[in-house]
């Protein structure tokens, strides 16, 4: 019984001494607990309503104020044009737009039908359908007011637009983030054991004495995955058009470009975290949990980020999938173009180039 206990506490003192398992052991169950306590959410808040008032009278201002009374809405007032509207959706700006028509009281107060147009960004439809039920349920609670005076009683029509996805089908919200998860996870991992892998089979010291510089050494690595994952992203857009029936909207080439752009920009990730462990099972343990989840939970595909606390919408941002998703929304189910994606683009770019420097870096260091 006393070697037992001797070896219980032998056993006791490894696992304390071992960083990596104790990370494992009490890191990820908080990680796991706090991003899924805090994103999972149906509810939609702070969505981005833009209200155009053409009717500018008592009762129109009187919807206005419930709808920015409400926590589901962030109300942004202005008149545009339907063009300007359409720009709006397209660039992320807004969820949902609510117009009131010219003489919007008048009409209230002598046919007792007036119509109010909600147009709603339906390319995510959980959301876009909570949106235009919180939006309806504000009009109807409007209309239950004044019906307690009103002989007859009014009745507001919503005339309601589902924009970008009007049969509210369900593949124009996941495609892009199956094509943003599938790349990441591909890319990420399969670069994530290529360097480790030389460093298992003895062949580093190989490569360590070539003429060959560290840029080029890591290049060479990246671009056979680079040609497969433009495969594997042709073979997902197919299925997509011919089989969910997702067509691509905007310009083919611009989404491919910036596909190209994500794909390296996981690549450059993959070298990365190649570099910094020593075996493959620990790059690869590396890249399926702490690229999934990130993956999952951050991007905007499963939960809207504007629902999460401010932390984590910040910790979003270093998410590459959030903004490579934000792109094939806009470009493939909005037909959006480049004007739209810039910003998104450019942050890309950013993160791609960081990571390459730090690998550039890290990897000079294993050099000397």
């Amino acid at each position: 019984m006393k070697q037992l206990l001797i070896f219980i506490q032998k056993e006791f003192y490894h696992v304390l001494r071992d960083k990596k398992v104790l990370l494992i052991l009490f890191g990820m169950p908080v990680a796991q607990v706090l991003l899924f306590g805090f994103a999972l959410s149906s509810e939609v808040k702070d969505s981005r309503v833009i209200i155009v008032d053409y009717a500018k009278d008592y009762a129109s201002q009187q919807i206005t104020t419930k709808i920015e009374a409400s926590r589901y809405f962030d109300v942004e007032k202005n008149v545009l044009t339907h063009a300007e509207i359409e720009a709006s959706f397209q660039e992320g700006k807004i969820k949902a737009a609510v117009i009131f028509p010219d003489n919007f009281q008048e009409d209230l107060s002598r046919n007792n039908h007036p119509q109010v147009q909600v147009i709603v960004d339906a390319t995510d439809i959980n959301s876009g359908n909570l949106i235009n039920n919180y939006l309806t349920a504000i009009l109807m609670d409007y209309q239950a007011e004044q019906n307690k005076l009103a002989k007859p009683p009014y009745q507001i029509v919503a005339e309601t637009r589902m924009l970008y996805n009007p049969q509210l089908k369900g593949a124009p919200n996941f495609v892009p983030g199956v094509m943003a998860m599938v790349l990441l996870l591909v890319c990420v991992m399969m670069t994530a054991i290529a360097i480790v892998k030389e460093k298992e089979t003895g062949t580093m010291e190989v490569l360590l004495v070539s003429p060959m510089k560290p840029a080029l050494v890591i290049i060479s690595k990246a671009v056979p995955y680079l040609v497969l994952s433009l495969l594997n992203l042709g073979a997902i857009l197919l299925l997509s058009v011919y089989v969910l029936d997702v067509p691509v909207k905007g310009s083919l080439l611009l989404l491919l470009a910036e596909s190209t752009l994500f794909i390296i920009t996981c690549l450059t990730l993959g070298i990365l975290i190649s570099i910094q462990t020593n075996s493959q099972q620990v790059a690869m343990l590396i890249s399926l949990m702490g690229m999934m989840l990130p993956t999952l939970m951050l991007s905007g595909f499963m939960f809207p980020i504007e629902n999460m606390p401010l932390p984590l919408q910040v910790v979003s941002n270093i998410v590459p999938a959030k903004w490579y998703y934000t792109i094939v929304k806009a470009v493939m189910i909005k037909g959006a173009g480049f004007a739209a994606v810039w910003k998104e683009t450019l942050i890309l770019l950013g993160i791609t180039l960081l990571f390459f420097g730090i690998s550039m870096k890290k990897f000079n260091i294993r050099l000397q």
